[in-house]
């Protein structure tokens, strides 16, 4: 789940980590009273939209009079955004976040991830930060030094002050780094997060420490320890398919293919996408309809695999565990009398009241091609889709 950046920021407030002043606003109406709060009368409007690289797409603007601020909010407020994390269709703006603009004396760069290959929090910092770190993590990789954390014991003062030391501060600057750095490991760690991004990290000419900009995510498999944050969830920016398939339990990613994949348990469909890529197919989603799946939750599956006009056929791959094939059997009887489907349909059921489900399926007169195995259903829907083309 992604954060808007000034949700993020009320989070870091929360943990004494500085950020600017700022107003979120949704129409221009209000702009006057927002560029009102600021001393000096120079601020930065922001897009609010679940994408980096905002500078690049005009998402970022300083406006040094109130006419200025009203003008660029007026003409952000509804656009369709575009940046090179949004693809060419962009996304639409709904929120501004209006803030102090400050005196900048350096830009850095200081995130937390998760480092999958030692399973560990992972700190990244840079004294290159900005627009372009992508460049320098392309270019001069060296320019980003890292720090694993230990997930038990937690980050140690010495790594906070490496990590300062390492963004080039010193003396009182450092020990101040420090305490960000350690405050900023501690959102990490109690909101759940699977990335948190300050870039840039800068240093005012007031000699402050400052978090400009701020990317949070927050890992979904943990979003019921976080109640809070469902209610700030925003599905508008996402692919309604796949909000869709959030509301109903179901975890679905679309791809690029043409064949459409159902299938129980995120192991087995990942090695029903590989299979069908190795005979030749290219899959046209990731479905996991979980381990217990009801009629209802089988039948929304089909619906939303056939939202993909993309689809030329489909392979249902079911194991059934937990989860019975006779209930698959119904769901997917159901699902083709609701939905229709007018392309090959290959289905693979194996566990659980099998001979039952295949009976049901005999029994139903659908047009479908039944398979005894992985290797055989692929072999088959990827067999079907070209002969069809």
């Amino acid at each position: 789940m992604k954060l808007y950046e000034y949700q993020a920021k009320e989070i870091l407030c929360k943990h004494k980590i500085k950020v600017p002043h700022g107003v979120v606003v949704t129409d221009t109406e209000t702009i006057a009273e927002a560029y009102g709060n600021f001393e000096d009368k120079k601020c930065v409007i922001k897009a609010q939209v679940h994408a980096g690289g905002r500078g690049k797409g005009g998402g970022i603007k300083i406006a040094r009079t109130a006419e200025e601020a009203k003008r660029f909010t007026s003409e952000m407020i509804g656009s369709r955004l575009i940046t090179p994390q949004t693809g060419n269709k962009g996304i639409k703006v709904k929120k501004i976040l209006v803030e102090e603009a400050l005196d900048i004396k350096k830009e850095l760069y200081l995130a937390i991830s998760i480092d999958r290959s030692t399973f560990t929090p992972i700190i990244m910092c840079s004294t290159e930060g900005g627009m372009e770190i992508e460049e320098v993590a392309s270019k001069s990789p060296g320019k980003i030094t890292k720090e694993r954390i230990d997930p038990i014991m937690g980050i140690y003062g010495f790594q906070a002050r490496k990590i300062a030391h390492d963004l080039g501060l010193t003396g009182q600057l450092l020990v101040e780094a420090a305490q960000f750095i350690a405050n900023l490991y501690e959102v990490f760690l109690v909101n759940d997060c699977s990335l948190l991004e300050i870039n840039p990290l800068v240093l005012t000419s007031k000699e402050e420490i400052v978090a400009l900009d701020v990317k949070m995510d927050i890992d979904d498999n943990a979003l019921f320890r976080h109640k809070e944050f469902l209610q700030m969830r925003d599905f508008s920016e996402d692919d309604a398919t796949e909000g869709k398939a959030t509301e109903s339990g179901l975890s679905y990613i679309g791809l690029e293919g043409n064949i459409g994949c159902l299938v129980n348990g995120a192991g087995l469909a990942m090695a029903t996408m590989d299979i069908i890529k190795f005979y030749g197919g290219m899959p046209a989603n990731f479905l996991d309809v979980g381990g217990d799946a009801p009629v209802e939750r089988v039948t929304t599956a089909f619906e939303l695999i056939f939202s993909d006009q993309k689809v030329k056929g489909v392979l249902v791959n079911i194991f059934g565990g937990i989860m019975k094939c006779d209930i698959v059997a119904e769901g997917i009887i159901q699902a083709v009398r609701k939905v229709g489907i007018h392309v090959p349909l290959v289905v693979r059921l194996e566990g659980t009241n099998v001979r039952v489900a295949k009976k049901i399926l005999d029994n139903s007169e659908l047009n479908m091609i039944v398979a005894e195995s992985m290797r055989d259903a692929a072999e088959k829907i990827v067999r079907a889709v070209n002969d069809k083309e």
